[in-house]
């Protein structure tokens, strides 16, 4: 049983926002059915430059879809999705300003054919307003959001925050949105357009950034680094790589006297330097000092599991190769390995909303067009000898593994 079994979404999406939208969803259950050009498919498929079809930033944004190859271009191709629109419930793109425009597939001619379609859409500014036309990729969103003049140290330049937020964080907000629709048309029978700009979505995760030192928008929010306070900070730890660090956050007096207790400097709880955050903060430099002097003598495992055992909220600075080997995680089961046709057997993070009462293993992504024939023969009752003729006009593409 899966949360959003019977949801079934056409997914028109490339790169990023938008296939993290419908991830998600399939991730909760729905089918998703991704449409792509046959000849190049998403274009998030080449942009890594070692690879083509199965390259790594497209397996994790696709797993757990079906795609299908069609050439929208041409009017048999145009209506061939037409005529497949009805059979789903959710329609999903995030093309770049005026393409489903130019294909003539937009809100209203999906409507015509399906008129309880929930049509759903991420541009980078939204599709009203002085930006509407703007092309936008996440860096771009993040920019706009505001999320770069919050990020860095505080004499430094703005500084791109590494994960892509600008995307990802509109893709599910997105899905959120899609899901609340669908919620809304099982109780009502209508769909409706639902419409996300990435520039407001990066806002969202924008709103404590913002509430400190902002008020309410008259002042600019400062960059903070990684904090002013000393008693939450970031700090060295042994072999001294480049990602060998621990966060730590001692947030309350109760955390701040087990900090001083864990790092066998008791003495400090007292000492008129630091007895307040303002205290510390004023004095920085000499806390920060006595803080790293302990640090620097353990790992960033064991600093981070020291912190914690007396209360003192604290994380190891995990890097990509960590995220992957942890412990932690793996025992948890969000590491999975899964079976992909071309690649074998690679390592994929999991969902990490857990459902008691919904279970969807997770799929390898996609080859390009691997189930155009599997899906028009469910959807429209096409014969093998009319996809094949569909294929021989360039109308659709198959893939080598569903012609043998």
């Amino acid at each position: 049983m899966s949360a959003l079994g019977g949801m079934r979404i056409l997914d028109m999406t490339q790169y990023e926002a938008g296939t993290s939208c419908t991830q998600a969803l399939a991730w909760l259950g729905a089918e998703v059915v991704k449409v792509e050009p046959p000849e190049t498919g998403d274009p998030g498929r080449s942009l890594m430059p070692d690879m083509w079809e199965d390259s790594e930033y497209f397996v994790n944004w696709n797993s757990n879809k079906r795609s299908v190859a069609i050439n929208l271009r041409q009017p048999q191709g145009r209506e061939l999705l037409l005529r497949m629109v009805p059979k789903y419930d959710v329609f999903v793109e995030n093309y770049g300003p005026g393409v489903v425009e130019k294909l003539d597939l937009g809100y209203e001619q999906l409507k015509a054919v399906h008129p309880t379609l929930i049509y759903a859409q991420v541009k980078g500014f939204g599709t009203s307003g002085p930006y509407a036309k703007y092309k936008c990729f996440d860096m771009c969103a993040q920019a706009a959001g505001g999320a770069l003049s919050i990020t860095g140290e505080p004499d430094g330049p703005p500084l791109r925050p590494g994960p892509t937020l600008g995307d990802s964080g509109s893709g599910v907000q997105l899905a959120l949105a899609i899901t609340a629709a669908y919620v809304q048309k099982l109780r009502t029978g209508e769909g409706q357009l639902v419409e996300l700009s990435m520039q407001e979505a990066v806002t969202y995760f924008m709103r404590t950034g913002i509430a400190i030192g902002s008020k309410w928008g008259q002042k600019v929010a400062p960059r903070r680094g990684n904090g002013i306070d000393p008693a939450i900070n970031l700090y060295p730890c042994k072999p001294f790589g480049p990602n060998d660090y621990v966060y730590l956050m001692a947030l309350t007096v109760r955390m701040w006297e087990a900090l001083c207790r864990v790092i066998e400097r008791k003495e400090l709880i007292d000492d008129e330097r630091f007895v307040t955050p303002a205290d510390r903060r004023k004095n920085r430099d000499a806390l920060m000092e006595e803080i790293s002097a302990w640090t620097r003598q353990r790992t960033k495992q064991e600093a981070m599991r020291e912190l914690n055992e007396v209360g003192v909220p604290a994380s190891a600075v995990f890097d990509t190769r960590d995220i992957f080997t942890d412990p932690h995680l793996q025992e948890r089961g969000f590491i999975q390995t899964v079976e992909h046709e071309t690649l074998g057997p690679i390592p994929l993070l999991g969902w990490p909303a857990r459902l008691s009462a919904s279970d969807v293993p997770i799929q390898a992504a996609p080859l390009l067009g691997r189930h155009t024939s599997e899906v028009l023969a469910e959807d429209l009752d096409l014969s093998p000898d009319e996809i094949q003729c569909l294929e021989t006009d360039g109308t659709v593409a198959l893939h080598r593994a569903e012609t043998t």
